[in-house]
């Protein structure tokens, strides 16, 4: 069996070689893991920090399945004692994250880690606008509108990156004996060697449309522009592909203890594409010391699976469950690939106040 998954190996290798795969990890609970997404959603919060962590193993039932994780931490910088920015006009805030990938019951471990830098300015507020373009008076009707207020955010990032295959988790034909296999035999593969760390860089612009009823977000990114190389065959040619994102969310109270929100995300890398939109409900449990919201929502991602959503927060903390039911082919399979996901959110000198609209991702 470990030699079968060598030989699968290989030939992904192989194939990576000339088409150029290599794609990075993706969450379906996208939207809780912002690093991933755009680095200028670093220190888009609604508090002051922000620890997140995030457990993916795929593909559970079939074969060995892909495991995932990443643990990041966020944080505004320049407030005052009071947690209020000195400048409201212009924010900055720093985030890291580490993040493991394994295949093939661990034989294929990739690393990561990531620095982001962001900034964010505030480039108007004031009055709404009608349909005609003329200003609005504020009105009772209207004065939440009347609150609007825009902001550009902007990011970049350094990546840090290596693969390496762990041999004593396979087996080779030059190991086999005729009585079975002796791993401590050369392997005879010496041109498989490990493959050099890179070093890659990101960067992204997100628009922001905020009032205290609604807010709307539309960011785009591109991570590894730079196409660091990375080969387990020493190939010259072989290179990480950059990653192109599209990404939008969308928030609003539908009364004073329910809340819609909604997103979505487009990305491309090495030819291959995916998207993913959906959303959640969220009931905000009233007369609680603590803010207590349940959250239940369905994400439809690319042909391939209906993804539906839990999630609880209490006070500072948050957790996320969603489990990939898969639509693909996969799901004729013998025994059915079953995809589970885990996020847990940990939030510091969280805001709330009428103008802070509750959301899973914030």
């Amino acid at each position: 069996m470990k030699y079968r998954n060598f030989l699968c190996m290989m030939l992904t290798l192989c194939w990576s070689s000339i088409k150029l795969e290599a794609q990075d990890p993706a969450f379906s609970q996208f939207f809780a893991s912002p690093l991933t997404v755009n680095p200028a959603l670093t220190g888009d919060i609604t508090g002051k920090w922000r620890i997140v962590s995030n457990y993916r193993s795929q593909w559970i039932g079939p074969g060995n399945p892909y495991t995932t994780g990443t643990v990041s931490v966020e944080n505004k910088i320049f407030q005052d004692a009071a947690d209020n920015y000195v400048d409201e006009n212009a924010r900055i805030a720093l985030g890291g994250m580490m993040m493991y990938d394994q295949s093939m019951a661990g034989a294929l471990k990739s690393n990561y880690a990531s620095f982001n830098v962001s900034g964010n300015i505030k480039l108007a507020s004031g009055g709404g606008y009608d349909v005609s373009g003329a200003r609005i008076r504020h009105s009772s009707k209207i004065k939440m509108d009347a609150a609007a207020e825009q902001r550009l955010g902007i990011g970049l990032g350094v990546i840090y990156g290596n693969k390496r295959v762990d041999p004593n988790k396979l087996t080779f034909e030059e190991q086999f004996t005729g009585n079975g296999f002796n791993t401590a035999l050369p392997t005879g593969e010496a041109a498989l060697s490990n493959m050099k760390p890179y070093v890659s860089t990101c960067a992204g612009l997100m628009y922001s449309y905020i009032t205290e009823s609604v807010n709307f977000d539309l960011g785009v990114a591109a991570f590894h522009f730079n196409k660091p190389r990375q080969s387990f065959l020493k190939d010259e040619k072989q290179f990480l592909a950059p990653r192109y994102v599209v990404h939008s969310n969308f928030e609003a109270w539908l009364s004073d203890q329910l809340i819609l929100n909604t997103n979505g995300i487009y990305q491309r890398q090495s030819g291959a594409s995916y998207f993913s939109i959906g959303g959640a409900l969220g009931y905000l449990m009233p007369s609680q010391e603590k803010e207590v919201i349940l959250n239940a929502g369905l994400w439809y991602w690319s042909s391939n699976a209906i993804v539906p959503y839990l999630g609880f927060t209490y006070g500072n903390f948050q957790v996320g469950v969603t489990y990939d039911v898969t639509i693909s082919s996969l799901k004729t399979a013998p025994r059915t690939a079953r995809t589970f996901e885990l996020n847990l959110v940990l939030r510091g000198n969280k805001q709330r106040s009428s103008g802070i609209i509750p959301s899973p991702w914030r």
